[in-house]
């Protein structure tokens, strides 16, 4: 039976421009990651494990695959985040969930891939 999400793998087109996003916009951090015979990168949030990989240096495929939406991450600090990317002027779309009252910050990563932030309805702007 399934447990929990392990992980998300996205193929980044530029290495530095998609680490920049991971790493100092959203605060995710570069950690340990086995030679798997090609570059990429394993990020991580507060916890042990990974939560999303990706690789770099391969081509991207003409036809974009699959059907998953978005990736959603559970997030805190809300006004802090809101503020690094508004200093960046990196475009985004804050709302507040109706009835749940989560606020959710949706931005695109440099490959396009769409990122859901959730933060606690109690948190302010």
């Amino acid at each position: 039976m399934i447990v929990g999400m392990n992980h998300f793998t996205i193929m980044a087109e530029d290495e530095q421009t998609t680490l920049d996003y991971y790493v100092n916009l959203l605060g995710l951090r570069v950690g340990p990651r086995p030679d798997l015979g090609f570059p990429g990168a394993w990020l991580y949030g507060e916890g042990p494990a990974p939560i999303l990989h990706m690789y770099f240096g391969r081509p991207m495929p003409t036809q974009r695959a699959g059907v998953i939406d978005h990736m959603a991450f559970t997030c805190t600090n809300l006004k802090a985040v809101k503020a690094r990317f508004d200093e960046r002027n990196i475009k985004y779309d804050l709302r507040q969930q109706a009835g749940a009252g989560t606020w959710q910050l949706f931005s695109f990563d440099p490959n396009g891939a769409k990122v859901e932030l959730d933060f606690d309805p109690s948190e302010t702007l």
